[in-house]
């Protein structure tokens, strides 16, 4: 391939599937990880047949669909200690919780390899929370959590992981960032992201955009999304 194509800026480094290959794991592991760019941080609430509770951190939580209500997260490979999935099969039901910054580094202990027996909520100190028709745990400090029933669990042969979809049945959240349009304005309630794997941040909105057309730019609209806001760089044909 001629050079003309690879025109990099001088601290720009170029990295190929070999260069991959002969790295160390964990250094892979933290370099790849980073690639996706800012996720978000979310507690996954369980308990199994006999009532033992579990909570395990996520970053891979992802939205499918409003109409029904879907949403998936990835699982790791088999591990032989698959507390959160196993519960899950068991059970039918999972708790999604959104992670703020007042406790954020609890959340993040939960990564640690605690055995089926201890309940990461005694050892985090955050406190579980349960409704009448959920057979999970919330998150009491989360301001914006949502239960969910299993619908499907998908196979990636490619590396022996798992995307778990699930309907959310019922929804708890901090009224106040709730907006007029539906919009939940995440950031009000300092909703954690993280990068890579260890990484924590919190997040300042740029704006919110109108729907995007083919015959007109976006133009910056009002937090509750009910007024265009026209800027001296916005609204220009």
């Amino acid at each position: 391939m001629s050079s003309m194509y690879w025109k990099f800026t001088i601290n720009n480094k170029h990295y190929d599937s070999n260069s991959l290959s002969q790295m160390d794991n964990r250094y892979r592991a933290k370099f790849i990880n980073s690639l996706s760019g800012f996720k978000s941080v979310n507690l996954i609430g369980t308990q199994d047949d006999d009532g033992q509770s579990n909570l395990a951190i996520f970053s891979s939580v992802v939205h499918l669909g409003a109409s029904p209500a879907l949403v998936g997260f990835v699982m790791r490979p088999d591990n032989g200690s698959r507390h959160t999935l196993d519960n899950i099969i068991s059970t039918k039901h999972y708790t999604i919780n959104q992670v703020s910054a007042d406790f954020y580094r609890a959340a993040h202990q939960s990564s640690a390899g605690y055995v089926k027996e201890q309940s990461e909520f005694i050892h985090t100190g955050l406190n579980a929370s349960y409704i009448k028709e959920v057979k999970a745990p919330f998150v009491k400090e989360s301001q914006v959590k949502y239960a969910l029933t299993l619908r499907e669990i998908l196979p990636i042969s490619h590396n022996n992981t798992q995307f778990i979809i699930g309907e959310i049945t019922h929804i708890i959240c901090d009224e106040k960032a709730i907006t007029d349009d539906g919009y939940i304005d995440i950031e009000a309630l300092e909703t954690v992201c993280v990068s890579g794997l260890d990484s924590y941040h919190t997040s300042k909105r740029l704006s919110r955009l109108s729907y995007a057309k083919p015959d007109r730019l976006s133009t910056d609209i009002s937090l509750d999304g009910s007024v265009d806001i026209i800027t001296e760089n916005n609204g220009k044909d």
